[in-house]
């Protein structure tokens, strides 16, 4: 069979992201799904973005991925959650069509040069002096790599359970890859069990909306993608709803049905999205839960039904739907399900997602642990970018911390590892004023043109954007307004406190109530420059006193991070740790200091042991002095004291 340079095992989310991404740094890549018909399948809610998702969307679109453009394809409902709040945890969601969703990445996945697409199931790494070489199919044949991704989903050893059914699937309707689930931990890779859902499909003729409290969409949508142009016009609502006692009632009667608590699933759910079962059984003074309708897509009766994803048995989850007030007569069309599947402990993995065992082999995805399709999508580009640079014998691809939401995510898989289904939060991010959605593009997109992923023109069109920002900003510094009648009089029209001495527009703009827009009045910004531009404008000048502190601690974690730590050191050796520091640090294996501090339980007693053990390393090895390289006066310098 043919060798290509890059082979990705799972096309969805993040498979799709990675596949893309290699191929269009020119790599030739091999995408292999089992079944085609399911590339990019919305297997869950038919949504892209929420809270801390948004942001990595409009990350992976900065770089030049896809998600973003697709879902702006094929949105058909726009919200920005929290738009009450700051600019640092605004995020954008969207609802799409589902179908339209996946037959729009098909085609783009189909019409990419140096992409191939093979309909298959892989069953086992073929790994020679560890190093990758090929994978082999369930027929047997090989297909030889450079390096390969596996981002296989919830279908390593995907078992689905419905009541006391159990049934080997990747999810409901579609075989699980077995062979390479006992491939990987053959190979000693160290695996978990993790559970996760989806509720029911509703059929919306059955439904009785005139009780429900609608939702329609925001009027003026923000789009995720900066290069999508215009959205289609179709527009569908969302419905909320509740739960009663009534339902609360059914499951715990039948309590002793669900596979969560009857011991038939082993693997860990996520605390931050339980099913209906836990809500129930945990939060037993709750007197209801909250349910959200959501259409699944333009020219279909299916409802998804967030909020009463459960795995009871079907007869118990009809009555259990009904309960709900609209749901009367509610037929279901798909039961809901649970899923338990294999994952890898992410803390194999380096920086750049490729494994530490295994060269040239990456993971991205659910294998690593996480939950969502965006932060799939994440590292799928992450992964597919730094897969091809392995080929191409150039440079890794890494964002830290304060780069992107991105290197938020894949530093707190690498370094702390999972216990539970890994989620994006706006919270997880300490920089997350500095990282907000409406600056993705003059974040990322310079990075994004350089690995060849976003066009000249495009960034020539980012530049053009900072142009007018600048000017905006420097027109705004050089208006002055004098505290005399005719300014009091237009500052009471913008409902605002008179000036008492002589200010700047800019300076104006600081304060809640004014906008760019109220401004004009003075005769500035009277060629618009755009709304991007004026929420950049308005977000600099509301929030400079903050963006100023917060770069700051920007510069003090830049300077932890640039102080690197040898590697292969022997943690073992060093006096004063305990056994599961030790244990810790040797899986983790930190490449500076800054990532060690973060790696849980370790504190300043041992990070000082860890410095000056790696100190008196590099004096032996004759490497002192050299740039980022760490000295003693480093532990004292961050706070250390000795072991």
């Amino acid at each position: 069979m043919k060798t290509y340079d890059v082979i990705v095992v799972g096309a969805g989310h993040a498979g799709c992201e990675a596949a893309l991404a290699s191929a269009r740094m020119g790599c030739d890549t091999l995408l292999f799904n089992i079944n085609l018909d399911s590339m990019a399948l919305m297997s869950c809610n038919p949504a892209i973005g929420g809270l801390g998702k948004g942001q990595i969307v409009k990350e992976v679109d900065a770089l030049g991925g896809w998600m973003g453009r697709i879902a702006d394809e094929t949105a058909c409902h726009f919200r920005v959650l929290n738009l009450s709040k700051g600019p640092a945890v605004q995020s954008s969601r969207c609802q799409c069509d589902k179908q339209l969703y996946r037959l729009a990445m098909k085609r783009v996945l189909e019409k990419q040069e140096h992409l191939f697409l093979r309909q298959g199931l892989v069953e086992e790494l073929v790994v020679e002096d560890g190093r990758i070489r090929g994978i082999l199919d369930n027929t047997g044949c090989f297909f030889g790599a450079s390096a390969i991704v596996v981002t296989a989903g919830t279908f390593l050893d995907g078992v689905v359970h419905v009541g006391t059914s159990r049934q080997s699937a990747g999810r409901a309707g579609e075989i699980a890859s077995i062979g390479l689930a006992e491939n990987l931990r053959k190979l000693g890779f160290a695996t978990g069990r993790m559970k996760t859902g989806t509720p029911p499909r509703i059929r919306a003729s059955t439904i009785d909306f005139s009780v429900l409290e609608r939702q329609d969409s925001d009027p003026e949508p923000r789009p995720f993608s900066f290069t999508t142009k215009r959205l289609r016009e179709e527009r569908l609502p969302s419905y909320f709803g509740a739960t009663t006692e009534a339902t609360a009632r059914v499951i715990r009667e039948n309590i002793n049905l669900s596979p969560l608590y009857s011991g038939a699933i082993r693997g860990v759910a996520a605390r931050y999205c339980p099913s209906l079962e836990d809500k129930v059984m945990r939060f037993s003074d709750k007197k209801s839960h909250p349910v959200v309708l959501e259409f699944e897509g333009l020219d279909t009766e299916e409802i998804y039904a967030k909020g009463l994803g459960n795995s009871l048995p079907p007869e118990l989850q009809e009555q259990l739907v009904r309960s709900v007030p609209g749901l009367e007569r509610a037929e279901i069309m798909r039961s809901a399900y649970a899923i338990e599947y294999d994952f890898v402990q992410p803390t194999q993995l380096l920086r750049t997602l490729e494994t530490k065992q295994v060269r040239g082999l990456f993971m991205a995805g659910q294998t690593n642990g996480t939950s969502g399709y965006e932060e799939a999508a994440g590292q799928g580009l992450w992964a597919g970018i730094n897969a091809a640079l392995a080929v191409q014998k150039r440079e890794p691809f890494v964002l830290d911390r304060a780069d992107a939401y991105l290197g938020v995510m894949v530093d707190d898989l690498v370094t702390r590892g999972v216990d539970e289904p890994y989620r994006m939060f706006t919270s997880r991010a300490e920089y997350r004023l500095m990282l907000r959605e409406d600056n993705a593009g003059f974040r990322l997109m310079r990075k994004g043109l350089d690995l060849g992923l976003i066009t000249r023109e495009q960034y020539e069109g980012l530049e053009e954007r900072e142009r007018r920002v600048r000017e905006g900003i420097a027109e705004l510094s050089s208006v002055k307004i004098q505290p005399d009648p005719e300014t009091k009089k237009i500052l009471e029209g913008m409902n605002t406190q008179p000036v008492k001495n002589s200010t700047t527009l800019y300076h104006l703009l600081k304060r809640p109530e004014v906008h760019c827009d109220n401004l004009k009045v003075f005769g500035v910004l009277a060629d618009d420059p755009g709304e991007d531009v004026k929420r950049q404008i308005e977000i600099g000048a509301k929030y400079e006193g903050y963006i100023q502190r917060q770069q700051e601690e920007v510069q003090r974690f830049k300077s932890l991070e640039a102080k690197t730590i040898p590697a292969g050191m022997n943690y073992g050796a060093i006096p004063g740790l305990s056994r599961e520091l030790v244990k810790k640090l040797a899986d983790v294996q930190p490449v500076s200091v800054g990532q060690a501090k973060r790696i849980p339980g370790m504190t300043q007693a041992a990070l000082s042991a860890v410095l000056i053990y790696a100190k008196k390393r590099e004096a032996e090895e004759k490497t002192a002095g050299s740039s980022g390289k760490i000295t003693e006066d480093a532990a004292v310098a961050h706070g250390e004291s000795g072991p």
